[in-house]
């Protein structure tokens, strides 16, 4: 009955995925559009959730990492001339190193403390750009080499990002480092105890949504096209990351997949209220919240039983190889 159930699960995820991969075929230009930028968003919502839901790191600073992505793509190719490729291996990089620098100051603090850290070096970066004549300043970058790529090329590349998050962060959950960010969220000194260490999980997990956010900027700014540091280091990249994440379902997988598709097409009906577009959008937050506190996927979880990417059977996996 289970490997039944699981086989079916396989099926719908593998024809969801090549009728998502086959929509430059049959698809209209806005249809691939807007297919561009929902598996982008997911992307950024799985990163977010890999923090906050599953590590209980609430960054509000991670659009410092989609603003490495874009000003690497930007100097690449528009002040070199380099291939776009590079662009990847320069922001992973770099995204490392500044991690790395960020995390010894940041690690100290925790809860509201954490959050608001991560949210003043993002700011502290966005006046430094706006002053930085290496990056052209306040002026930003025309992506001219942005252009030249078709709307079916860069809507697979957006779609293997989004595969790409979500495959990531079942991988990681399905692991022990996986256990060890739960078990870490849910109570740190007992997941110290336990010989959770705090500061190395703390950081790789920092790490990986860092590099693969900066990796999904790098896209996000193929699609955009222009860089400058008000509109890249904008709080609400880190505001869209959130609501994804908390209106899909916090601490699952499919949540972002939900949060981002909603995420996307609300802001694409949204276009025609320009004033009171945000005001909308946050009496639709609320109103989720409300009805379904733990997000559209907890909501299904209690209710009907959906789960599709379960990772609660290597948690009994490893309470079975303790015990014995």
């Amino acid at each position: 009955m289970i490997a039944a159930l699981i086989t079916k699960k396989r099926v719908v995820i593998v024809a969801a995925v090549i009728a998502a991969a086959l929509l430059p075929a049959y698809g209209t230009n806005y249809a691939i559009s807007v297919g561009i930028l929902i598996p982008l968003y997911i992307s950024l919502g799985q990163m977010w959730n890999l923090l906050g839901g599953y590590s209980g790191l609430v960054s509000l600073g991670q659009q410092l990492f989609i603003a490495i992505g874009g000003y690497t793509l930007a100097l690449v190719t528009q002040a070199y001339g380099l291939p776009i490729f590079l662009s990847f291996f320069i922001a992973a990089g770099v995204s490392v190193a500044f991690a790395l620098v960020i995390s010894f100051p940041i690690f100290k603090l925790s809860g509201v403390y954490f959050a608001i850290g991560t949210w003043i070096v993002s700011e502290a970066l966005l006046v430094f750009f706006r002053n930085w004549k290496f990056v052209n300043y306040d002026a930003g970058y025309n992506i001219t080499v942005a252009y030249k790529i078709p709307m079916a090329h860069l809507y697979i590349g957006a779609l293997a990002m989004g595969l790409g998050s979500v495959a990531l962060v079942y991988s990681i959950m399905r692991s022990r480092l996986g256990l060890a960010l739960m078990a870490m969220r849910d109570n740190e000194s007992a997941a110290e105890v336990r010989g959770v260490k705090l500061y190395r999980t703390k950081l790789i997990c920092f790490l990986i949504s860092s590099v693969y956010t900066s990796l999904t900027g790098v896209v996000l700014y193929l699609n955009i096209t222009y860089v400058d540091p008000g509109a890249v280091f904008g709080i609400d990249w880190t505001v869209s990351m959130v609501f994804i994440a908390v209106i899909g379902g916090l601490g699952t997988i499919e949540g972002p997949i939900i949060g981002g598709a909603v995420y996307v097409i609300l802001r694409q009906y949204l276009y025609n209220f320009p004033g009171i577009s945000m005001i909308i959008l946050g009496a639709v937050a609320v109103g989720i919240i409300l009805l379904a506190p733990r997000g559209i996927m907890g909501f299904l979880n209690d209710r009907f039983g959906i789960e599709v990417f379960s990772v609660r059977r290597l948690v009994r996996e490893e309470r079975q190889d303790g015990d014995s």
